[in-house]
């Protein structure tokens, strides 16, 4: 079977049940898809959409937020998660009015060089924002090809050079079409043929797919060990930001020491927060997000 084979039935599948979303209308900017982009990363769309919505609101431009304390970008990150990503979206803000004249930048290899940006998200925005023709490995994607093509149920943990080769060799020459493409096999990757309860029988390609040829066999590799969130530093530090957020002014240490009763585990979640810029000790030893 052609790989080509698989590019009409995804194409089609997509034009009839893709979500409205507001960072693939129209009228989304490149700005809205870096943006987007950025949220996304280990964070669901229901949970993105409120915050991208404010965040384009009030900085509708990189310039707009260039120009506010890059705490403000933390403040209204809000639970999130991964907070240092607004951080990085304020440093590329900045290098985009430096650099760039306060645009985004069209190519693969200008985005890859701002602060935050990596391999997946350059060529997310190249070819959703741009149009430009580049293969975008994010985990939806890299599930539908493990099973259409491969043959197997899970991706490895770690891309490969051969999923890399595999998904460069299915983008479609056109860029218009290659970009149409990226999308749709993120989204049916996100509908469809899910981690957990794939529903094969609504998917557009069933009777291409290798792993329903194969018989569905269930993986066998390394996985990806789970992460917790309970009693971890990252809880700590998620509950120590929520106080600097919510607050109008500086905290004092104690307001702090009020969140988690474990010393010696608040000290280092905090001294973590301080180290990766996400909070400031001001002379007089209260605390605040960045000004």
């Amino acid at each position: 079977m052609p790989r080509s084979a698989l590019h009409a039935p995804a194409l089609e599948w997509y034009e009839e049940h893709a979500r409205e979303l507001p960072w693939r209308g129209a009228e989304a900017t490149p700005w809205g898809v870096l943006v987007s982009e950025i949220m996304l990363q280990q964070t669901p769309v229901a949970r993105v959409l409120p915050v991208y919505l404010e965040w384009l609101g009030r900085w509708p431009r990189p310039a707009d937020l260039a120009a506010e304390a890059s705490g403000e970008a933390v403040r209204l990150w809000g639970r999130l998660g991964y907070p240092r990503r607004a951080l990085r979206l304020h440093e590329a803000a900045t290098s985009m009015v430096t650099r760039h004249g306060g645009a985004v930048p069209s190519s693969y290899d200008d985005l890859l060089a701002l602060p935050g940006v990596g391999s997946y998200t350059a060529a997310a925005v190249a070819s959703f924002a741009f149009g430009g023709r580049h293969a975008v490995l994010d985990t939806n994607v890299r599930r539908v090809l493990a099973r259409a093509v491969s043959g197997q149920e899970q991706p490895a943990p770690h891309l490969s050079a051969a999923e890399r080769g595999i998904a460069a060799a299915l983008v479609p020459d056109e860029p218009a079409v290659a970009a149409r493409w990226a999308v749709a096999v993120m989204e049916l990757g996100a509908l469809v043929c899910t981690a957990r309860d794939p529903r094969c029988t609504a998917c557009p390609l069933v009777g291409l797919c290798a792993w329903q040829s194969n018989g569905q066999p269930v993986y066998d590799g390394p996985r990806r060990s789970p992460q917790g969130f309970a009693g971890t530093d990252r809880q700590v530090r998620g509950l120590l930001l929520a106080v600097l957020r919510d607050a109008p002014a500086a905290v004092p240490g104690a307001a702090l020491d009020a969140v988690w009763s474990e010393a010696e585990q608040r000290r280092r979640a905090l001294a973590g927060l301080i180290s990766d810029g996400l909070v400031v000790c001001l002379d007089d030893g209260t605390f605040a997000l960045p000004r």
